[in-house]
């Protein structure tokens, strides 16, 4: 399961500096096209464990970043342009609602308007997709159909609550209504992380910043401060050289690092891998899943026959050196369904194949 985010935010937003932040693609700023990247998902516990098993092949955890052009505010009622755009990030994981924290000499910063234009063109993407499920299902709930009532009620419901400017992720919803709306892939119901696009790192305690702080901590959500348009120069520069560089931003990690560590602590997600002679692979799953389905990351089958899991904590691979040397010190453990995938286990999975 590769993380995906999607990248949303208004003209002059720094979105696609952001982008080129994040992924090195060197992405034109103000474009009209899409842009598209496969970055890795920088884990240091790779390379310890390529320097163990020594194998050909390594496939790491992967992040896509989709970057839309800038939304102009009320394109999505107005001329269905952006509805067009946001189509491209209907499937993602997270939006990434990139946010003015600086000043361009023309509009100043207002962190709080511009969130509210981004999430109404989100609201009226969601009325429009609601409305043609409702008109849908209509006809099946007159005649009787309780399944086609019962939804059209819970989409009705949350159509209302979108036309008095609530985002679906504010609204709270049973599990029933959560159903009744899965198959829309509604816009404002994604999870939502923010990032702060400030002039330099200086500028990350001002009080744009700080407004953007509040606002995401209203929401529960996490917020990343970046100095886009520095972070994309070092971006640019070969990876050895770039520790200096961001240390002198006050940076300790990487735009991606910070950005990866917020989006999976928002989904609340986890790596653990497979090692051996022919290949390291990272696997990632939700925090705490059932070792069947952390199992079936890997392939199907695994989950349906699932027998047992053979664990090994990456802490006491690297302290001994070996799988072996593991054993022998009694730290591989044997765990059955019940068991619950940590941060770091090095698993082998036991099935039956049907």
């Amino acid at each position: 399961m590769g993380l995906s985010c999607g990248l949303v935010g208004l003209p002059r937003s720094g979105k696609t500096t952001i982008f080129n932040a994040v992924s090195a693609a060197q992405a034109a700023a103000f474009g009209t096209e899409l842009n598209r990247a496969i970055v890795t998902v920088p884990d240091p516990r790779v390379e310890k464990l390529v320097g163990l098993y020594q194998p050909p092949k390594v496939v790491p955890a992967t992040l896509e970043l989709v970057d839309i052009p800038g939304l102009e505010p009320g394109s999505t009622a107005a001329d269905g342009r952006g509805l067009r755009l946001l189509g491209h990030v209907k499937e993602v994981d997270v939006l990434v609602y990139v946010i003015r924290c600086f000043e361009d000499g023309s509009v100043p910063a207002d962190p709080a308007r511009d969130v509210e234009a981004i999430d109404l063109e989100l609201v009226v993407a969601d009325i429009q997709t609601l409305t043609n499920k409702i008109d849908r299902l209509s006809r099946r709930a007159r005649i009787g159909d309780t399944v086609a009532q019962s939804e059209v009620a819970a989409c009705t419901k949350v159509r209302t609550a979108l036309e008095g400017a609530t985002p679906v992720r504010r609204q709270t919803l049973s599990c029933e209504e959560e159903a009744s709306l899965r198959e829309c892939n509604l816009l404002s119901q994604r999870p939502v992380l923010f990032v702060a696009n400030v002039a330099s790192m200086a500028d990350a305690e001002g009080p744009a910043a700080r407004t953007l702080r509040a606002l995401a901590e209203g929401e529960s959500a996490p917020l990343v401060v970046m100095a886009g348009r520095d972070e994309a120069e070092v971006a640019e520069l070969p990876s050895e050289d770039r520790p200096a560089f961001l240390a002198e931003l006050g940076l300790k990690e990487s735009s991606i690092e910070r950005l990866i560590r917020a989006a999976y602590r928002l989904l609340r997600l986890t790596s653990f891998f497979t090692a051996g002679e022919k290949e390291v692979h990272v696997w990632t799953c939700r925090q705490g899943e059932a070792a069947p389905v952390a199992a079936g990351k890997i392939h199907s089958d695994m989950e349906k026959g699932f027998i047992r899991m053979e664990v090994i904590r990456y802490d006491d691979l690297v302290a001994h050196q070996s799988e072996a040397a593991v054993a022998k010190a009694g730290k591989q453990r044997v765990e059955g369904r019940a068991y619950r995938i940590q941060d770091g286990d090095i698993v082998v999975v036991r099935f039956s194949g049907r």
